[in-house]
């Protein structure tokens, strides 16, 4: 009867990428356990560390408050002006599928900040990610828009992407931010926070 032999170095190959898809396995049920039906572990995943602050890119200590939760609800630019704002918004359109047009906005934003020699490499990264018409993250925009879009993409200025960015931000501005204002994520964290304050 033929046997199959495998060499000292093909077993290895196999378990490590067995290892990988146990380990991917083990980080997919981390994941759906950290976004499990309890809302409140849900909004401690969102926003981490509500009671003892937020620790910031430049390693300051940012404490989450009521005061600046009830802004949101003032306006999106106020939301967005956020970092924390900007990432539980984030998740609420990720539970809509809908994090691309947050995405895009936060590229743009980034895209407008670009050193010149460096446009070309990111508005050609943008125009793919979101903007083509068979990209992943594609944003939901007119035949028209996308046509010019790629045209100023092949030459692009910092104004590259505004009028697109305009699009989706009113798109964000008149869907999915009044939604989020009337969400559970949004009003258990604000009473979260009031609740806190109140102690």
């Amino acid at each position: 009867m033929p046997g199959f032999f495998f060499s000292h170095n093909n077993m290895t190959e196999l378990n490590g990428k067995e290892d990988c898809k146990l380990a991917e396995g083990k980080v997919h049920k981390k994941k759906q356990k950290a976004f499990g039906a309890d809302l409140k572990s849900y909004l401690k995943c969102m926003v981490p560390h509500i009671e003892s602050g937020i620790k910031t890119s430049n390693s300051r200590n940012v404490t989450l408050s009521a005061e600046e939760v009830i802004q949101w609800s003032q306006s999106l630019e106020k939301l967005l002006a956020s970092q924390s704002g900007q990432g539980v918004f984030r998740e609420f359109l990720k539970s809509e599928f809908s994090e691309e047009n947050i995405e895009f906005w936060l590229a743009c934003e980034d895209y407008k900040k670009t050193k010149s020699d460096h446009l070309y490499g990111k508005a050609e990264r943008i125009y793919e990610e979101f903007v083509q018409s068979d990209a992943i993250k594609q944003i939901n925009i007119d035949y028209q828009m996308r046509e010019a879009t790629a045209k100023k993409a092949q030459d692009p200025t910092h104004t590259s992407f505004d009028e697109v960015q305009k699009t989706v931000y009113i798109l964000m501005e008149r869907d999915s931010y009044p939604r989020f204002l009337k969400s559970k994520s949004y009003l258990n964290l604000l009473n979260q926070l009031q609740t806190n304050t109140s102690k």
